[in-house]
């Protein structure tokens, strides 16, 4: 024999409403978390990884054309290419 007992009927019924709340309450609260943190970082002047990459690849590539530049320029004045700067040298020991 089985008797129904409306109070603790009742009882769960709100501990569920009240969780699936609590649960809906948290997602809104994270996403205008996200939300606010995606505006500060904006506003932050970042720049996008794409953009970086895009701009280091142009860097890269201007200074390749320098290089060019630069030996097509001492061809035309008959100038031989500039040696690298060499390793600095060891200054010369004093001998007593």
């Amino acid at each position: 024999m089985q008797s129904e007992n409306r109070f603790f009927d009742d009882l769960a019924k709100l501990i569920n409403g009240a969780a699936g709340t609590i649960a809906g309450v948290g997602r809104e609260v994270e996403s205008n978390a996200r939300e606010r943190a995606k505006d500060w970082i904006g506003g932050l002047d970042f720049v996008s990884r794409e953009e970086f990459d895009a701009v280091k690849a142009m860097a890269a590539a201007a200074r390749e054309e320098v290089e060019i530049l630069k030996a097509r320029l001492d061809a035309l004045e008959g100038k031989a290419p500039a040696p690298r700067k060499a390793a600095a040298k060891k200054p010369a020991s004093k001998a007593n």
